[in-house]
């Protein structure tokens, strides 16, 4: 007996030791409202995928991607998923960051009116009042840019304001205290389900840039690179999946993150407004949406396109090299899974 109380003590302490060495793997997520577009986290977290790396993924809400990239720059998360014009930015001031992994290879931003607005093009915004999520959030940068350059000075022209996210942004737009919106695809989804419905202004000059991408400390991708490896490639095998089946993918989120669901709504009703969110961003997370074959792929044309046009917008003050932005160096590694057998697994997935 003595001999098998030794065992049990020992194993006991195997699994405290093995609990303890799992990690927890902090990933800034740049918008307050944790949306179904977490999918990609949700699906590697429930299939194991972090764990058998010796990790686990905490979200962490942050106002918008400069907050994202600035936190990264503290070293208060060790990754992010912002866009790639603050870290821009932030480069020029001496971080040492990168964008590792390209997770929307089609661009998520624009600039969205009331349906039966008379806003027809940009030009009518002049005078008019835009509501982005925060004034961390891209949509600042990319309404001053579009401003610019379809001829209005930024400073006097618009006007940027607060809208918030979903039901509050869907409010401000019914009271007519915001004329426009500057936001991205999914909060558009959540807007139109609290009740607005939205019309795109036609946008050629953003459409076909990149938008978000995992973001790291130079020192995090060579100190950790197997887990900035893991994180990558679990974001891709979920982003497959979730393509797969969006539907799956969905209860998964519920799961993993509850708070996506919500309260006060249905299954039904809460997978049919979610699987509109999602499918919005669904499109950007498609590999030929930047022209690109491997997941994560940074596409250097496609970010110098848009740094140049950053620049020549004012956005930027001096030239940045999209080589000094992003590496492709891990791109092989995160690409080290069997795409099929993820493909089956969505396919056949049947919720507990």
């Amino acid at each position: 007996m003595k001999k098998i109380a030794i065992a049990i003590a020992l194993m006991g302490a195997l699994g405290a030791g093995a609990a303890q060495a799992q990690t927890t793997v902090k990933v800034g997520w740049c918008a307050r409202t944790i949306s179904s577009a977490v999918a990609p986290f949700a699906i590697a977290t429930k299939m194991g995928w972090f764990a058998q790396a010796g990790f686990k993924v905490e979200i962490v809400p942050l106002p918008g991607s400069t907050d994202c990239v600035k936190t990264v720059a503290t070293r208060d998360v060790q990754y992010s998923l912002p866009s790639i014009e603050p870290l821009a930015i932030i480069q020029q001031q001496g971080v040492k960051a990168k964008n590792y992994y390209t997770a929307y290879q089609g661009n998520i931003y624009g600039i969205a009116v009331p349906e039966g607005s008379p806003v027809q093009s940009f030009k009518d915004l002049k005078g008019k009042k835009s509501g982005v999520t925060s004034m961390a959030s891209a949509g600042v940068i990319v309404a001053r840019a579009l401003a610019t350059t379809n001829g209005m000075d930024p400073d006097r022209d618009i006007t940027v304001v607060v809208a918030g996210e979903a039901a509050q942004t869907a409010a401000l737009l019914r009271s007519n205290q915001v004329d426009a919106l500057s936001q991205f695809d999914t909060q558009y989804a959540l807007a139109e389900n609290a009740g607005a419905k939205l019309r795109m202004l036609e946008d050629r000059a953003i459409a076909k840039f990149p938008s978000n991408g995992l973001i790291a400390l130079d020192e995090t991708l060579r100190n950790n690179r197997a887990q900035a490896v893991a994180l990558g490639q679990g974001y891709a095998k979920g982003t497959l999946f979730a393509i797969t089946n969006p539907e799956a993918a969905l209860r998964i989120t519920y799961e993993v993150f509850p708070q996506v669901r919500g309260t006060g709504r249905d299954e039904a009703t809460a997978l049919r407004d979610d699987i509109k969110t999602l499918e919005a961003r669904i499109k950007n997370w498609k590999l030929e949406a930047g022209g690109v074959t491997k997941w994560g792929e940074n596409s250097e044309a496609n970010y110098q396109d848009y740094l140049d046009f950053l620049l020549k917008n004012g956005v930027l003050k001096q030239q940045a090299k999209a080589a000094d932005l992003i590496t492709n160096e891990l791109i092989e590694d995160m690409n080290k899974f069997d795409q099929a057998e993820v493909i089956n697994l969505a396919k056949t997935y049947k919720a507990p």
